[in-house]
């Protein structure tokens, strides 16, 4: 095998291996000596040795929550980044889904019976529905609709949801609302399936007509929202703001900050890092991109006195006069609700051709903020973990296995803050059918400030579907970057400002979408093993300086901190 192949082949064993080396060393804070360390050049270390904080990262902590080119997302995930909520017994309402008639011996449907469960849970306000140890049959969607409720297995490798139909055959075919004969299956619901049961109920109904609607916070048609106040002009970066008027505002709602764009696109241009290159772009035939503004970033409100009002995270955008920002209602939300320790795994079917998935899909996220998924696996699914118009939820310890997925992990249509951590695509087990595409850990759809933490890809990408996502990490991750992006033209950019890739192993040394320096706007690279350009190749969306920063290139084992969300967290603020 020539070197450059050898170099490039990729191994199970060699990726798990060197993830676990990187786990281990990371535990013990022994990363960066001996001789990987001396490897390096010594970068990164004092003249005594111990590795230091890379320059740029120094200079973010004198500036966290406005630097130019690393997004503050030290506050992303459940409530704001905190833990997920322990287990506790003997407190509350709990349903043991075998009481409501499921079985778990796959011997008959039990999707009834735990839809019965959680039902019963959401009407007392909230409650544990357990599913023990065991496989059970589910033809139909297992629906979290009420705030407030876990479904809780007993592990990923005890608690089985074995499911027999896909979407379409439970729904039926769901069309693209931009055109032409694409499954909007291949990008949206889920099996199991999170969203308020409003929400759920009009969106099934209007896909059930052939009335395919916007899938987020404001409605099908997004007009389904009403004012209560507008707001001053503020900073991105800024906690409190001031608005006209509070009187319907109070501490622990949640609330929609909506920023709409001007005729000039300032507010596009402005989610690119401005200047000269996004004030040259032709925005205005990016019809798919400008139908994704308004700007909706759900927020809770920590405080109000007088008209000061004091959220959750800082803002995410500067907020100007000419975008008519105000504070408005949106879609009565999930809060509350998981799922955690159970597998769910698809019939297994061959792959569909790119975009025409049937829904085999795993687990969604829809109009939900404040909820998670903690140790869970989907296998053989069309499309695994997805959050749409979801915002400050937590995935982890989640992992994609089986015969191959279109989209591992997908975070669109205004997903915000959100934080997967500890996460795994396995190899697939069986050959891709020919026709059939693979992507990754996916944004898109002005998402922003979303975290992929400590994760394993044994295979895919960093897929973005254009649509100018913005100010997103990927921390910590070791990759077989295998997969291709999507995304069509009329969605405009690959990438807005802030984007940062941070301590990044690239096992087969390819470059598309690991290192952006050359593609992201206002962007960092940091700590980003050495790749080239092979297969897939892009060109930047903007012309001119792209304002960019490649630091500790070649060198991730060398790069402080190791791991950018956990060391923001830190910060505080």
């Amino acid at each position: 095998m020539a070197p450059q192949a050898a170099k490039r082949e990729f191994s199970r064993r060699g990726l798990l291996g060197s993830a676990v080396a990187v786990a281990a060393a990371a535990a013990t804070g022994t990363l960066g000596g001996g001789t990987a360390f001396a490897a390096s050049g010594g970068r990164g270390a004092a003249a005594g040795g111990r590795p230091q904080p890379t320059p740029i990262w120094r200079e973010f902590t004198a500036a966290p929550l406005t630097h130019p080119q690393i997004p503050f997302i030290g506050r992303a995930g459940y409530r704001g980044g905190s833990a997920l909520p322990r287990p506790r017994t003997g407190h509350g309402f709990t349903a043991d889904v075998r009481h409501y008639g499921a079985r778990p011996d796959n011997s008959a449907d039990a999707a009834p019976a735990i839809n019965r469960a959680i039902a019963a849970a959401g009407e007392r306000g909230g409650g544990t529905v357990l599913i023990p140890e065991g496989t059970y049959r589910i033809d139909d969607i297992i629906r979290i609709g009420h705030s407030n409720v876990v479904v809780r297995g007993a592990g990923s490798g005890r608690t089985t949801l074995l499911a027999t139909k896909s979407l379409t055959e439970l729904i039926g075919a769901y069309g693209s609302r931009y055109g032409g004969d694409k499954s909007s299956w291949s990008w949206a619901g889920g099996l199991i399936w999170l969203c308020p049961e409003a929400r759920w109920t009009s969106l099934t109904d209007a896909i059930k007509a052939k009335a395919w609607p916007f899938e987020g916070w404001t409605g099908n048609k997004r007009d389904e929202w009403q004012t209560l106040t507008t707001v001053a002009p503020a900073r991105l970066g800024d906690r409190t703001i001031t608005v006209d008027d509070a009187r319907k505002l109070k501490r622990g709602a949640l609330v929609l900050l909506r920023l709409a764009d001007d005729s000039a696109h300032t507010l596009l241009e402005h989610m690119a890092g401005g200047g000269a290159g996004p004030e040259a772009y032709y925005w205005d035939d990016k019809t798919k991109l400008t139908s994704y503004v308004p700007y909706e970033w759900p927020v809770r409100i920590t405080a109000v006195r007088g008209r000061r009002v004091t959220l959750e995270r800082p803002l995410p955008l500067d907020v100007r006069p000419e975008w008519d920002p105000r504070l408005t209602t949106l879609a009565a939300p999930l809060t509350g609700s998981g799922v955690e320790g159970l597998t769910l795994e698809a019939v297994e079917t061959p792959q569909s051709p790119h975009l025409l998935d049937k829904g085999y899909n795993g687990v969604a996220f829809q109009c939900a903020y404040d909820c998670w998924a903690d140790d869970i696996t989907v296998r053989h699914v069309d499309n695994g973990f997805g959050l749409i118009g979801a915002s400050a939820c937590t995935l982890r310890r989640t992992k994609v296995a089986g015969r191959g997925s279109h989209h591992p992990y997908y975070c669109r249509e205004g997903s915000h803050d959100n934080l997967i951590e500890d996460f795994t695509i396995e190899q697939r087990t069986v050959p891709a059918p020919s026709g059939t595409q693979l992507h990754g850990i996916n944004v898109e759809g002005l998402s922003s400030y979303n975290v992929w933490s400590r994760g394993v890809m044994e295979m895919g990408t960093f897929d973005s579907h254009r649509g100018m996502p913005f100010a997103n990490v990927r921390t910590d991750i070791t990759v077989n970057n295998n997969g291709r992006h999507g995304g069509d033209a009329s969605a405009g950019p690959l990438f807005g400002a802030r984007f940062t890739h941070w301590n990044i192993r690239v096992t087969n040394g390819r470059a598309g979408l690991m290192r952006i320096d050359g593609l992201a706007p206002y962007s960092a690279t940091v700590g980003v093993s050495e790749v080239t350009e092979f297969d897939q190749t892009d060109v930047p969306d903007f012309t001119g300086d792209l304002h960019t920063r490649l630091e500790a290139y070649g060198t991730p084992e060398a790069v402080r901190p190791r791991n950018l969300y956990d060391a923001q967290r830190a910060l505080g603020h």
